[in-house]
């Protein structure tokens, strides 16, 4: 039985190294179609780098039987994710072509439904699989609010920052960390900022348009945060029961007992 543990191990570890090698790939491509600079290069490593160690810890943890084909989607989300953070970064010397950047940026955004969908029909739902999505989700949305920003202004970096600081909050108030119930609202908002930054980085609308765009963006994703923060403050204060209901309780309680 311990042999057939560590056989899967190294499996799942050998998909994630495979992973890693796919984006160093997908840097190279780049590299020789836009002519990447240093930036663009060691920020595209250091995202393949993170996202191998991180993964592999978070496997070596959960230790799962194997690394299931909604992972490997969010993997390859992961990957082109990475190619989007180089050319984001390259791009603060030389403004990469904005068809590539679009083009990989918008398969990432339409891959984000497949792989929970791929889990939920073969039944590979796992919280490693679904922190996963998310934290690939968050960062792509970071990178895009960078991008946006250097053109907009630094308030754009409320859309990708808002995630970060509301996990930095929740080491102070812990109560932050409940699990909240499931919301469309959620998850509809969550989706719209990829869109809507996206639209804003392609530069295809008028530039008051695009602030419109992203304004839009920023209020939708405030509203939700702001919504959820209030739903778990509310439900983080210990309930308090009125006096009378208080007595009625107790004699109750002793005429059971009588």
């Amino acid at each position: 039985m311990a042999l057939n543990n560590t056989y899967d191990a190294r499996l799942v570890q050998q998909e994630t190294a495979v992973g890693a090698g796919v984006q160093v790939l997908l840097l190279a491509l780049l590299g020789t179609a836009v002519g990447m600079g240093p930036a663009g290069w060691l920020t595209g490593l250091a995202f393949a780098f993170a996202t191998w160690a991180v993964l592999s810890r978070a496997l070596h943890r959960s230790r799962p039987r194997s690394f299931g084909a909604a992972n490997r989607v969010t993997l390859g989300r992961a990957i082109l994710v990475g190619g989007v953070t180089a050319l984001v970064a390259d791009s603060f010397q030389s403004s990469p072509p904005v068809s590539l950047f679009v083009g990989l940026t918008a398969v990432a955004l339409i891959l984000d439904g497949v792989d929970g969908k791929v889990a939920r029909r073969t039944g590979t739902s796992t919280p490693l699989g679904a922190r996963f999505d998310m934290e690939v989700d968050a960062f792509l949305i970071l990178v895009l609010s960078v991008y946006v920003s250097m053109r907009m202004g630094p308030w754009v970096l409320l859309i990708g920052g808002m995630r970060y600081v509301f996990v930095a909050a929740a080491r102070a108030w812990p109560w932050l960390t409940a699990p909240l119930p499931p919301s469309t609202a959620r998850k509809t908002v969550a989706a719209l900022q990829g869109v809507l930054l996206l639209l804003a980085g392609a530069d295809l609308l008028p530039h008051g348009a695009n602030v419109g765009v992203v304004a839009l963006a920023l209020g939708l994703l405030v509203w939700s945060f702001g919504r959820d923060v209030l739903w778990l403050w509310r439900t983080s204060r210990p309930r308090t029961v009125p006096a009378g209901e208080t007595a009625r309780v107790v004699k109750d309680v002793e005429l059971v007992a009588g």
